[in-house]
């Protein structure tokens, strides 16, 4: 059992890291959602060249690992005469990542709306921008929040790799907790664990009611 003494030494630090974390998946998860949808138009756009762009992007950054694209952004650019603070090399590999991933939710699910109710908003006489706005997104939108909530738990859990490029999260004070402690490393990470799941369980749950509320009313 972990001891009173050795808990109040550790806890203070992880939960130091802990508010780091929260906001690095906040807003690492905004530049994500507006990532996706743009990236996910661009992928439906009818000019050629806004598509190559896209799927090039989404192509990049779904088929090279997070930890990489982290590495390239702090370490590598600042040798091509770019320099980025760590905290925004972190939410920018965070955020474009996700939102590469996010962009293909969107894309399918736009493209999952059945073809009849398009064709009867253009019998409507309503213009694109109205089509998608009022027929085509509400629809949409429900089929991409329970992907969009395993995006989100998945980003929280992929801001564990900031520690790497000197970010304080939870498993930077973790690991230096457990260079100064090592006589305690299952108590540190024990706790650790413990409050990863603590933040992404609410989420879970968030997204849960959201996707309740989005249903009442539909069959």
């Amino acid at each position: 059992m972990i001891s009173i003494g050795v808990f109040e030494k550790i806890l203070p630090a992880l939960l130091q890291g802990l508010g780091i974390t929260v906001q690095l998946t906040i807003y690492s998860a905004i530049l994500a959602f507006f990532v996706s949808f743009l990236i996910g138009f661009g992928r439906l756009s009818r000019f050629y060249p806004i598509r190559v762009v896209c799927s090039v992007f989404v192509v990049v950054f779904r088929g090279t690992s997070l930890l990489v694209q982290l590495f390239w952004l702090y370490f590598v650019l600042p040798q091509l005469g770019i320099w980025l603070p760590a905290d925004l090399a972190g939410l920018l590999a965070l955020g474009l990542n996700a939102g590469a991933y996010g962009s293909e939710i969107v894309r399918s699910s736009i493209l999952a709306i059945p073809k009849g109710q398009i064709e009867a908003a253009i019998a409507l006489n309503m213009t694109p921008g109205q089509r998608m706005r009022s027929v085509i997104l509400p629809q949409a939108f429900r089929i991409m929040l329970p992907s969009f909530g395993n995006l989100l738990i998945e980003l929280l859990k992929g801001t564990s790799l900031v520690s790497l490029i000197t970010i304080s999260d939870m498993t930077f004070q973790a690991t230096t907790l457990r260079t100064n402690m090592n006589q305690h490393t299952p108590e540190i990470f024990g706790l650790l664990l413990i409050l990863y799941f603590l933040v992404a369980y609410p989420l879970t749950l968030g997204v849960r009611w959201l996707e309740r509320r989005l249903s009442t009313g539909r069959s």
